[in-house]
């Protein structure tokens, strides 16, 4: 048994201090999933605020302990899903962030700024895969759609990014 999967369990028994552990292990990933699906640093911090909230309340039900990333990211997911259709068709204001890292800021505003110009559901699948780890099987039963036509939008949106960060 990892470590990972010992601190699931004493969770699920009551311990915060062993849910702090795993929130500190996935705090990092699952910001950057709601970062780059709601594209708001403020609703991203919400929703890892309403995440972890209610994975605390519900962790006694998770049922294999090795699935406690993906079931995070599933509740994540939802609640992405969730404010992603209250912001219906508005637009959301770009925010630009400090970075303190040794790589090019410009490079990352913009890889980001042309993440931002895709579609709420392009943004939902690559951000589902790339921060969350799900594959398009797993994609298409979150989003209700076929794991072809998941592969056909993640290509898509991978060009469409392509094609802005080009220009």
């Amino acid at each position: 048994m990892n470590e990972n999967t010992q601190w699931v369990r004493e969770a699920k028994d009551g311990d915060p201090e062993a849910f702090s552990k795993l929130y500190e292990m996935v705090y990092k990933d699952l910001y950057k999933f709601a970062l780059y699906t709601l594209k708001n640093t403020y609703d991203a911090e919400d929703i890892v605020s309403e995440t972890i909230i209610a994975a605390w309340k519900e962790i006694p039900k998770l049922r294999r302990a090795e699935a406690f990333h993906a079931w995070i990211f599933r509740i994540l997911t939802n609640k992405c899903k969730k404010r992603l259709k209250e912001y219906g068709e508005k637009t959301v204001q770009i925010q630009e962030e400090l970075l303190c890292e040794e790589w090019d800021v410009c490079q990352e505003l913009d890889v980001r700024k042309a993440f931002f110009q895709l579609s709420d559901e392009e943004r939902l699948i690559l951000s589902m895969n790339l921060f969350g780890g799900y594959n398009s099987k797993e994609i298409g039963r979150e989003l209700k759609m076929k794991d072809t036509t998941v592969r056909t939008k993640q290509r898509r949106a991978l060009k469409k990014m392509e094609v802005c960060l080009r220009e």
